[in-house]
């Protein structure tokens, strides 16, 4: 297949580019800065040259937008909402304008859309949506905002011949340098790993082979369309979390911290603490009502396996 992928560069879009080459497939990344003959530059702003590639292909999965991996200030938040919602309309401007579109588009989404609970887990059916929770921080409601119209950006584009999912997608755990895993990692290495804010939390995760698996489980299921979580089916507080991965470490101790010490070290990192005390619990309902199987399910085994192939990365 011919798979085409807007804002492949990162991280996420690495893990699938290597699944996809090694699967067979035809792969090439929409880029600002194309620097490998198997990227493709777009300015993300405007139709261009670049939208031929897409008609054409068979597949579509478009990653792009600002990242998360920043503060949570209002400037940024307004760059995370126009950013991912303008690249999600323009890439459905170029499929409705290709004489041959994809048969599928994968629409990166997130796993921020639901509820912060503690009570019950988020499926696609029975989940709540956030955004009305008593006693939580205007941001964190924004960054459902951010959620819903990015999902509303896919629903609304004129693709009629082109099958459409919104991949609501948990933390990608991979041993790569700067991903989620790594800087956890580096916490539970220095023993900085223990619970924040108390730890009962839920962390929603999905490990890189699993999530790429199922990515290419979306490609060929003609069925499934509309939301699909991406994450593993047995989610955990924080504090076990890192437990287990002070563990595969051989970290015995981690230190635990208040909530003003997580926003003191959120703003050294310049990332944002919603990332660490949103409670995140979210199930992959339609995928495991599929057939689909995940081949690390369990974060004890998950994290022993990550943590064995980081001890082996070049450098």
């Amino acid at each position: 297949m011919r798979i085409i992928i807007p804002g492949g560069t990162g991280q996420v879009g690495s893990i699938l580019y290597r699944f996809l080459t090694e699967a067979g497939h035809e792969v090439a990344v929409l880029t600002r800065r194309s620097s490998a003959d198997h990227e493709i530059a777009w300015d993300a702003d405007s139709l261009g040259p670049w939208a031929e590639a897409i008609d054409g292909a068979d597949v579509v999965i478009n990653l792009a937008g600002r990242s998360v991996n920043c503060r949570y200030t209002t400037a940024n938040l307004r760059e995370m909402l126009a950013s991912r919602v303008h690249t999600a309309r323009l890439v459905g401007e170029a499929i409705a304008a290709a004489k041959d579109p994809p048969r599928v588009w994968l629409q990166m989404s997130t796993a921020t859309i639901y509820a912060h609970r503690f009570d019950a887990p988020n499926d696609e059916d029975t989940g709540v949506i956030g955004g009305d929770e008593p006693e939580t921080p205007d941001y964190w409601r924004f960054s459902v905002h951010i959620a819903q119209a990015w999902e509303r950006a896919l629903r609304r584009a004129d693709t009629p011949r082109t099958r459409k999912v919104a991949m609501r997608t948990a933390m990608v755990m991979s041993p790569d340098r700067g991903g989620v895993f790594d800087v956890l990692s580096g916490l539970a290495r220095i023993g900085l790993g223990g619970p924040v804010a108390g730890g009962a939390q839920y962390v929603s995760w999905i490990h890189e082979h699993d999530f790429a698996r199922a990515v290419a489980f979306l490609i060929e299921r003609e069925d499934l369309e509309g939301p699909i979580n991406l994450a593993s089916p047995r989610p955990l507080p924080q504090r076990e979390l890192m437990r287990q991965l002070r563990r595969a470490w051989k970290r015995p101790v981690g230190l635990p911290a208040t909530k003003w010490m997580a926003e003191i070290g959120a703003w050294a990192m310049r990332t944002d603490t919603e990332l660490l005390l949103k409670s995140r619990r979210v199930v992959p309902g339609r995928l495991l009502e599929s057939g689909f199987e995940f081949e690390h399910p369990d974060w004890p085994e998950a994290a022993a396996e990550l943590v064995a192939r980081a001890k082996h990365r070049p450098g």
